[in-house]
């Protein structure tokens, strides 16, 4: 039976089209020594349909697992959009980590790099001053090694907004999901502002950061898919730990509808009274 396509929409304000869930860096991907079964995972994002694979220089054995099935078939690996990010906040360390990557994912250029978890007003000011990171992000997009630059921000959505406003950036990523409805910031600020410049936007923690978000009685993957599109976003990334677990992915990508106004009002009600006990990728507790 052929499945039908995930849908599709371009990446910000370029000419690449991304599908609208893609496959996270953190899963199985976000492990050592597991290559057999990280091997099945990216197949299956694959066979699947998924063209967005995330990564990032510090996620454990993740850009070597990608390289080994890119080196193998790079044909495939054109076809694809493949991110990575780099926590260094000088130049040369950025330097190093790009070149590091693209090694190790056996390719010779990134979709989409990304300065990777903002966090603190010394972050901002050390990777846009002199000598910082993006320094390193701009000289690479404009030498060709890399197509699109980004930020990463699940902690501060204030420093987030101010990096969304102040740097030249293709895209951003952070949490999208119903608790952030209830605890405000990164939905009402960072999103807004993104959307505003035209930026590609990437919704991460759209599960709640590994788990379904409301642990105690389990809540489906899909409705929280569908809420994290709901959005506007470009592009919804969960991290997988099976072949079934991109299955459910791919399934939110296709056929989705957007909730009304009202029903995402009813989700976040639900998660308001856990929200600050289940973000605790913000550092809340």
């Amino acid at each position: 039976m052929v499945k039908k396509p995930i849908n599709q929409v371009n990446f910000g304000a370029g000419d690449s089209k991304v599908t609208v869930v893609g496959l996270g860096g953190e899963g199985i991907l976000r492990t050592f020594g597991k290559s057999q079964d990280a091997e099945q995972v990216i197949l299956e994002a694959l066979l699947q349909g998924i063209n967005y694979f995330d990564s990032g220089r510090v996620y454990a054995g993740g850009e070597g697992y990608y390289g080994t099935i890119w080196s193998k078939h790079p044909e495939t690996r054109r076809r694809v959009f493949q991110a990575s990010k780099s926590a260094s906040r000088d130049k040369k360390g950025a330097k190093a980590d790009l070149q590091k990557t693209l090694e190790t994912l056996g390719t010779d250029y990134l979709d989409l790099w990304q300065i990777h978890d903002l966090r603190t007003k010394e972050d901002l000011s050390v990777i846009s001053g002199p000598g910082g990171a993006l320094e390193a992000f701009l000289a690479a997009k404009k030498a060709g090694q890399v197509r699109f630059i980004g930020v990463t921000g699940h902690h501060d959505p204030y420093l987030l907004t101010e990096a969304i406003t102040e740097w030249p950036l293709d895209s951003v990523m952070m949490p999208v999901n119903p608790v952030e409805g209830a605890l405000n910031g990164f939905i009402d600020l960072a999103l807004p502002a993104a959307k505003k410049k035209g930026m590609a936007i990437i919704a991460m923690k759209v599960l709640g950061s590994g788990h379904y978000l409301f642990p105690d009685q389990g809540f489906p993957a899909d409705p929280l898919i569908r809420f994290a599109l709901s959005q506007g976003v470009t592009v919804a990334i969960v991290g997988c730990a099976s072949r079934q677990e991109v299955q459910t992915l791919a399934t939110g990508g296709r056929d989705w509808k957007p909730f009304s106004p009202h029903e995402q009002k009813e989700m976040i009600d639900f998660f308001r009274p856990y929200a600050a006990k289940l973000a605790h990728y913000r550092g809340v507790l």
